[in-house]
């Protein structure tokens, strides 16, 4: 007769009824590369994106009119001029909050409650499992019904405000195109922008939500056909989300890495026209 259960067994891959394996896995693969490539990978975008937000240095290019997306919109009288897109409606600010503070909360709660990103925290951070076959740690699992995780089911709301900041960097990236004489210029530094801003926008509408946004309450499609036509665009997108999740995290690194080091005068802006 078999041992009376734990309270760890009565859970998981250790309930009653289940084989009886001490090992943590069977697994004999590198199960463990997956989720230690995916913390290093957040882990290194989240140290550069929290001292570029607070050094308050060489975010904006006056000659340019380039401006590093983790700042904007700079709406405080903190931000060096021309960096004020929409004017300066809030005073000087203290140097423990980030210039780009209407936007940036909002972004990371876009972010954080993003399905895909949850898929890869829960597992590489909450290891909630770590691996297919692979034992969690935790003896229980409330799932998103209780607090912090409940708020996850708030993820709507911020893909809405993602929409609004999507829409403010479009307008950073089209005055952008501003030469050195005042007119119509064109460089590298434009380039990468408009490059940044059309897969932020990519990665924020294939958002689950905005799917279902489009389509998710209809019950008779063939009596909405441009929303069906909408729906199914967004649904193609919706199977590439997890790369573009990824990718708008390297040209986000990448644009104000560029803007940083032209702002800094360290290198020259490319130019193509002006």
């Amino acid at each position: 007769m078999s041992a009376p259960a734990t309270e760890r067994d009565a859970v998981g891959v250790f309930s009653p009824g289940r084989a009886r394996i001490l090992a943590r896995t069977l697994r004999r693969d590198r199960w463990w590369l997956a989720p230690l490539l995916t913390i290093a990978g957040l882990a290194a975008f989240v140290i550069y994106a929290t001292i570029r937000s607070f050094v308050r240095t060489a975010y904006y290019s006056a000659e340019y009119h380039y401006l590093s997306p983790f700042y904007s919109p700079c709406l405080s009288e903190s931000c060096v001029p021309g960096a004020s897109h929409f004017g300066t409606p809030f005073p000087e600010l203290p140097m423990w909050i980030p210039l780009a503070f209407l936007s940036l909360p909002f972004l990371l709660g876009f972010r954080l409650t993003c399905y895909y990103y949850r898929k890869a925290y829960y597992r590489s951070v909450w290891l909630s499992p770590p691996a297919c076959a692979v034992a969690e740690p935790h003896s229980r699992y409330t799932g998103e019904t209780r607090l912090p995780l409940i708020i996850q089911n708030s993820h709507r709301y911020f893909f809405y405000a993602a929409v609004i900041i999507s829409v403010i960097n479009t307008y950073d990236a089209v005055i952008a195109f501003h030469g050195a004489d005042g007119g119509f210029g064109f460089g590298l530094g434009n380039v990468i922008l408009v490059g940044n801003v059309l897969l932020l926008w990519t990665y924020t509408i294939s958002c689950h939500s905005c799917r279902h946004v489009t389509g998710g309450r209809l019950k008779h499609f063939s009596k909405h056909p441009v929303r069906y036509r909408i729906w199914t665009q967004v649904s193609k997108l919706n199977t590439r989300h997890m790369q573009f999740a990824w990718i708008t995290l390297g040209t986000l690194v990448l644009t104000d890495f560029y803007i940083m080091l032209v702002a800094s005068d360290t290198i020259s802006d490319l130019r193509f026209v002006g």
